[in-house]
């Protein structure tokens, strides 16, 4: 038998891996990846300095555990440079394989700036153990015990890493277009709560603006801001988000938007080549609508239906609402964003309940369709969740 290939190592191509083995334990399976293959949890990169974590000990099982584990055969070091849906035959570094069925769970790629200046190329990343393990090294050379480092973008992942940093002993600059961060995802209330916890951590926060230049200074970098104000800083992290990685599905004349399309089973434009995880564009409704959904949820709820149907039980993908936990200890939050179509027309009400801030978002209908909660915890999620769908008194 041709196996089912899996390309990618990241969460949502083990987490299929391992739901397909619950399945059949027999029917053969490949992963193949560009990088080591070891196994560990992307979300923990924005949060392990303060847990003092190198990137060897987030790796928690490697290739060859991985292999052992799940009965497969796992590929490390191994680039796909093409696919032929019509053979169905991969073109890799190490050679032509064959698959009966194709996952392409290839992720995301950070979306890179324009910036002007002798040192933007200096500008960093974390979208891979091994960005962390980079940034962890530039972060703390052996002569630096903390260092100045500025983030671009005070989104999910901004914020995060801002308040990781400030409470490893960083001094942090965190810049962003909007007049507050988590402006994309939050209530305004939630975000003013957000801003106020961040700076009583020392963090200190330029709004409403960005960089424009980054340039070398000494053995220190200089960002000029389009405000007109420079920062001395000694790392330049850039946070402002991801694009889905379209380049395989691109170059295989598979219909792609922000993602690469899929049906609600999973499933690609091309027979038995089906999309997981970050590089994916789900449906969402019955009208059409489709997103990329970047979040820990989907990728559980997409893998467990796709590995239904690649082992011969055509199974719908359910996407259900479930809160994004924003890891930022100083003001920690959890959020079911409004949808984007549900926007316009719409409304956040806010409650506060003692310390407790809970946002609830109306649509024009007078439905509640998203809410968020600081600080937040299991039984205040749980009554939120259950109140979607519903409507306004």
């Amino acid at each position: 038998m041709k196996p089912i290939i899996i390309i990618g190592a990241g969460m949502a191509a083990y987490t299929l891996a391992r739901e397909l083995r619950r399945l059949d334990k027999v029917i053969p399976l490949t992963i193949i990846t560009a990088d080591d293959g070891g196994y560990y949890s992307k979300p923990m990169l924005s949060n392990a300095f303060a847990q003092k974590k190198v990137a060897a000990q987030l790796i928690t099982q490697s290739a060859t555990q991985m292999a052992e584990q799940l009965q497969a055969t796992v590929l490390p070091g191994v680039q796909v440079n093409n696919i032929d849906s019509t053979a169905k035959i991969l073109d890799t570094s190490a050679g032509p394989f064959e698959y009966d069925k194709l996952v392409l769970a290839v992720g995301a790629q950070p979306i890179r700036l324009h910036i002007d200046g002798d040192a933007s190329d200096t500008v960093l990343s974390v979208n891979h153990i091994i960005d962390y393990a980079t940034f962890r090294t530039k972060l703390l050379p052996e002569h630096r015990a903390s260092a100045r480092v500025t983030i671009l973008g005070a989104g999910l992942i901004g914020c995060e890493f801002a308040d990781d940093l400030a409470a490893h002993g960083h001094a942090i600059t965190l810049i962003d277009p909007n007049a507050l961060p988590l402006a994309a995802l939050a209530a305004p209330a939630l975000s003013q709560g957000l801003q106020k916890a961040l700076t009583s951590r020392g963090i200190n926060l330029h709004l409403g603006t960005t960089a424009t230049r980054i340039d070398h200074a000494g053995e220190a970098l200089q960002v000029t801001l389009a405000n007109g104000e420079t920062i001395t800083t000694d790392v330049v992290l850039t946070a402002v988000g991801l694009r889905p990685d379209l380049r395989l599905a691109t170059a295989a004349q598979l219909k792609t938007d922000r993602g690469i399309l899929v049906d609600d089973h999973g499933c690609t434009s091309a027979a038995d080549i089906y999309a997981l995880g970050d590089c994916a564009e789900y449906r969402l409704d019955n009208q059409g609508r489709t997103s990329p959904l970047p979040y820990i949820a989907p990728i559980m709820s997409a893998a467990r239906a796709i590995a239904k149907t690649l082992t011969g039980e055509n199974t719908q993908i359910e996407l259900k609402d479930a809160p994004v936990i924003v890891k930022t200890p100083s003001y920690p939050l959890a959020l079911v964003p409004p949808p984007r179509h549900a926007i316009e027309g719409g409304r956040w009400e806010t409650e506060q309940d003692g310390e407790k801030t809970i946002c609830r978002f109306f649509n024009a209908e007078n439905i509640m369709v998203g809410f968020g909660v600081a600080p937040q915890e299991a039984k205040a999620r749980q009554a939120l969740l259950a109140a979607l769908g519903t409507k306004a008194d």
